[in-house]
């Protein structure tokens, strides 16, 4: 019916003939909208209703890049205003949760939009396990979370920062759930990030497939850590602590039962522990993800006083809504 965006809460007429639902897109919050049922390729009708964002300060791209493997990689790219040669722009790497998501609709979880009005640009690959994509994008990544999409991450950031509008030497890399487990991936083999942002992400993979809600799930795909440790032990960012050096941020929910709070405190000990410089923003009363509308503006406040403070030089500024 439409190529355009990506819709949820469809609700039919009696008679059949007309939609009635929420589009969004990575450039456009949920908006309710009108479709006729019978007509292909159309454009939604958008409703009026309370609210809106007015315009967003930046542009949205696509791009794209060939894996090491040949499959073709996809990403979308936020452009702050006033990117160019002459002042390229400090990149900030996302990849989504999931694993089984894709960049594709708006999100207030990790949204790019008040990183671009800071002046960043912001990066949204579609790594191995990414939805959308066909089977084969699952079987490439299918049992080795740290290995083919964490080269398929690296692989798009290498691709972005080919452009002349972004600055190589200016980049963070930032993810929530399974983003935030290949953000820790990630920086227990590459120091080329300035800094790192994770929230609720996996750090010992053996503890958390004991404790989290998502057990039978993961142990289906990791097998027994007892008969099958090879994957634990490839995987498991935990095992390479020594390696970080690079600055981290902390964020995690206290009443998190797909990927439990105990995750951030032994990663949290683990970099005291090796000398790393740490943050650590809690939310005691927030789940997996975080919901409240203060606390949002919280974590995007601290995100982005962090990344300023590492990846930009600036003094350090403790977020005022503490």
């Amino acid at each position: 019916m439409t190529a355009s965006g990506v819709y949820a809460s469809l609700c039919i007429t009696p008679d059949g003939s007309t939609l009635y639902g929420r589009r969004s897109a990575i450039d456009s919050p949920p908006r309710v909208v009108r479709l006729d049922a019978a007509e292909a390729d159309q454009q939604p009708t958008f409703l009026d209703a309370p609210g809106g964002l007015g315009s967003l300060p930046g542009t949205l791209t696509e791009m794209h890049a060939e894996a090491d493997d040949g499959f073709g990689l996809r990403a979308w790219l936020v452009l702050p205003e006033g990117a160019s040669a002459e002042r390229p722009a400090p990149l900030i790497v996302i990849p989504h949760g999931g694993p089984q998501r894709s960049w594709s609709a708006w999100t207030w979880q990790w949204n790019p939009w008040p990183l671009a009005a800071r002046g960043y640009a912001v990066l949204l690959p579609d790594p191995a396990l990414s939805t959308g994509y066909g089977q084969r994008m699952q079987e490439r990544g299918r049992g080795e979370y740290g290995g083919r999409p964490y080269r398929d991450v690296i692989t798009l950031t290498d691709a972005a920062l080919a452009r002349d509008d972004l600055d190589p030497a200016r980049t963070g890399l930032a993810g929530w759930s399974f983003g935030g487990y290949l953000a820790l991936r990630t920086v227990t083999r590459t120091d080329r990030f300035k800094a790192i942002a994770s929230h609720a992400g996996m750090w010992n993979l053996e503890a958390f497939q004991a404790d989290s809600a998502m057990h039978a799930y993961f142990h289906k795909i990791f097998g027994d850590p007892l008969t099958q440790p090879e994957r634990y032990e490839a995987d498991s960012p935990h095992r390479d602590a020594a390696r970080i050096t690079t600055p981290m941020l902390i964020v995690h929910g206290g009443k998190d039962y797909n990927v439990p709070v105990s995750q951030a405190l032994g990663l949290h000990n683990d970099l005291k522990r090796f000398g790393v410089p740490v943050w650590f923003l809690y939310f005691p009363d927030e789940g997996h993800g975080v919901g409240k509308p203060y606390h949002l503006r919280l974590k995007y406040e601290t995100v982005l006083n962090f990344f300023d403070h590492h990846v930009l030089g600036q003094e350090w500024r403790r977020p005022t809504l503490l």
